[in-house]
C-alpha cells in the first residue's frame, strides 16, 4: 500500500533540489474570495494580532516602535507542542494599503520565514484574499531540529508546511467570516 499525504500546494523561492532543503525557500499559500469590500478586508488584514484568534501556533504580535509601514518592526509570540513558547522578531517589507501587507521573521537580511497578505478586489463587493509564507533562507527554531536530525531535513519541511498551511487555512476562513459579518 503506497503512502498517504496530505498535499497542499508548495513554492520554492529556489529550487527546488532533490532532496528538498530550508535553502529552496519552501513555502505554501491558501487563497479565497470574501463577500466583502477590499476595505472592510483590510481592516482586518492589517491587525497584527488578528492571526491569533485562528491560529494553533501564532499567540500576538506587539509593534516595537508603535505603527505599521515598511522597515518597522514588531515582536510575535509563538507555542508549538514540539518547541514549547518563544518570541520572534518581525520586520514589516511590504505595506501597500488595501493590497499588500507582508514581513519576514528573525533576521531582516536573511529571515527565517516570510509571510504575506495580497488583496485583490473581484468586484465592488468581493475580494479575493491570498496568504502565502515560505520558509527560509535564515535561520529559526525549525532549524535546529534540522541540524539535529539532517537526514530528516525534507520530511521535517513538509510536516513545518503542512502546519502553516492549516493554520494559515483557519486565518482565512476566520478573515472572511469577520469581513463578510461586518459588509
Amino acid at each position: 500500500m503506497g503512502e498517504v499525504r496530505d498535499e497542499i500546494p508548495v513554492t520554492y523561492g529556489s529550487g527546488p533540489s532533490d532532496p528538498l532543503r530550508v535553502e529552496d525557500q519552501p513555502g505554501t499559500w491558501v487563497e479565497i474570495e470574501i463577500d466583502a469590500p477590499v476595505e472592510v478586508v483590510w481592516s482586518l488584514v492589517a491587525d497584527i494580532e488578528l492571526s491569533a484568534r485562528f491560529s494553533d501556533e501564532f499567540l500576538g504580535a506587539n509593534w516595537v516602535d508603535g505603527q505599521c509601514s515598511v522597515g518597522a518592526s514588531f515582536v510575535g509570540r509563538n507555542r508549538h507542542p514540539v518547541a514549547g513558547e518563544w518570541e520572534a522578531p518581525g520586520f514589516v517589507e511590504v505595506w501597500d494599503e488595501g493590497r499588500s501587507f507582508a514581513w519576514a521573521t528573525m533576521d531582516r537580511d536573511h529571515p527565517g520565514a516570510r509571510w504575506r497578505f495580497d488583496l485583490e478586489p473581484v468586484d465592488d463587493d468581493r475580494t479575493r484574499l491570498r496568504y502565502s509564507m515560505s520558509l527560509g533562507p535564515g535561520t529559526s527554531l525549525m532549524t535546529a531540529a534540522i541540524e539535529a536530525m539532517p537526514d530528516k531535513e525534507p520530511q521535517i519541511l513538509r510536516h513545518r508546511l503542512r502546519e502553516h498551511h492549516a493554520n494559515m487555512t483557519r486565518t482565512v476562513e476566520g478573515i472572511a467570516e469577520m469581513a463578510e459579518a461586518r459588509a
